[in-house]
C-alpha cells in the first residue's frame, strides 16, 4: 500500500515508517447517522484526510458511506477505527475487527486501536499483530493507555503501538504520559482536544489576546498548540463552518512565549473518564453494545 502524501498536509511519521496526517477528524458523539455522514463527507471536501471513528461510536456505515461517496480515492485517506471492550480478547478481536471493515466498505484499515486498557488486552493485541503482518491494518496502536498498561503491552508484545489516544487538552495536558510516549516514540493522539467546549478554556483571556493577534479564534489557536506540541489531533463537529475553521490552522504559528501560555492552563483534572477507576472499568465491561 506503500506511503501517501495526503495532498500536501504536515504528516508525522509513525514508529513502523507509516505517515499519518497531523490534523484529522473525529466523529464520537455522532448519533445521528445522516449528520455524520454529512459532516465526513464535508470534513473531506474541507481537506481532512484523516477520518477516526469506533466500533462503539455506531456511526462506522455512515462513516464508510462518506468514505464511498466522497469522490476522493480510499488510497488517500486515513481511517482509523478502534476495538471495543467486550472485543478485547484474542478469540473475539479478529471478527470484531471484519464487522468493522464491513461496516465502512474497506478491505484494509489505516490504523485499529484498543480503545481501552481493560479485559485481555494482551491477547488482543497479538491479534492484532497479526492482522497488521498480514498487511490488513497498516498500524496499530492503543488509546487511553496508562504509562503502567503500556508497560505491561511493551512486556508481553513484538510490535510497538504507534500511538497512544488519550484525553488530551489544555486543561488536562497530562505531561507525565506525553513524555513517555515521546521517549517511546510513540505519537500522543489528543481525543477531546478542545475540552469539549469548555466555557472557561474558550473564553480564556489570554487565549482570545493570542487568537485575535492571529486573526484567528480560540479554538485555532489551540489546535495549533496541540500540533506545534507535536500531536496528532482529531477535532470533531458537524457544523461546517466550524469544519472548515478547524482545518485553517496550517498558516499561523504560535512563539514559545504564546506556548508557554497554554501549556500554564493546565489544571490536571479530567473533564471525563479515568482508566484507572474501577467504577469505569466496571461499567465499560458491563456495558454490551450491540457491535
Amino acid at each position: 500500500m506503500g506511503q501517501k502524501t495526503y495532498a500536501g498536509q504536515p504528516v508525522i511519521t509513525l514508529n513502523n515508517g507509516v505517515d499519518i496526517p497531523a490534523l484529522g477528524f473525529g466523529v464520537w458523539q455522532m448519533e445521528d447517522l445522516q449528520e455524520c455522514e454529512n459532516a465526513v463527507i464535508k470534513a473531506i471536501e474541507t481537506g481532512y484526510r484523516m477520518i477516526d471513528t469506533a466500533s462503539i461510536y455506531q456511526n462506522e456505515t455512515a462513516v464508510g458511506n462518506a468514505i464511498k461517496n466522497s469522490g476522493v480515492n480510499r488510497e488517500d485517506l486515513f481511517v482509523t477505527s478502534k476495538l471495543w471492550v467486550q472485543d478485547t480478547v484474542y478469540e473475539k478481536a479478529k471478527g470484531a475487527f471484519q464487522r468493522t471493515l464491513d461496516r465502512l466498505q474497506l478491505d484494509y484499515l489505516d490504523m485499529y486501536l484498543i480503545h481501552w486498557p481493560y479485559s485481555d488486552f494482551v491477547g488482543a493485541w497479538k491479534a492484532l499483530e497479526e492482522l497488521y503482518h498480514e498487511g490488513k491494518i497498516r498500524a496499530i496502536g492503543v488509546c487511553n493507555f496508562t504509562i503502567e498498561k503500556m508497560e505491561e503491552l511493551k512486556a508481553n508484545s513484538t510490535v510497538l503501538p504507534v500511538i497512544n489516544q488519550i484525553e488530551l487538552h489544555p486543561i488536562f495536558q497530562q505531561k507525565e504520559l506525553q513524555v513517555y510516549n515521546r521517549e517511546n516514540n510513540i505519537v500522543t493522539q489528543p481525543w477531546s482536544p478542545l475540552g469539549n467546549g469548555n466555557a472557561g478554556l474558550l473564553d480564556n483571556s489570554e487565549l482570545k489576546t493570542i487568537a485575535a493577534k492571529y486573526h484567528k479564534t480560540v479554538a485555532q489557536v489551540i489546535l495549533r498548540w496541540h500540533l506545534q506540541e507535536g500531536f496528532c489531533v482529531i477535532p470533531k463537529s458537524v457544523t461546517p463552518s466550524r469544519i472548515e475553521e478547524n482545518f485553517n490552522v496550517f498558516d499561523f504559528e504560535l512563539t514559545e512565549d504564546e506556548m508557554n501560555v497554554v501549556r500554564s492552563l493546565d489544571t490536571g483534572k479530567r473533564l471525563f473518564f479515568d482508566p484507572k477507576d474501577p467504577v469505569w472499568e466496571e461499567k465499560m465491561l458491563k456495558a454490551v453494545a450491540d457491535i
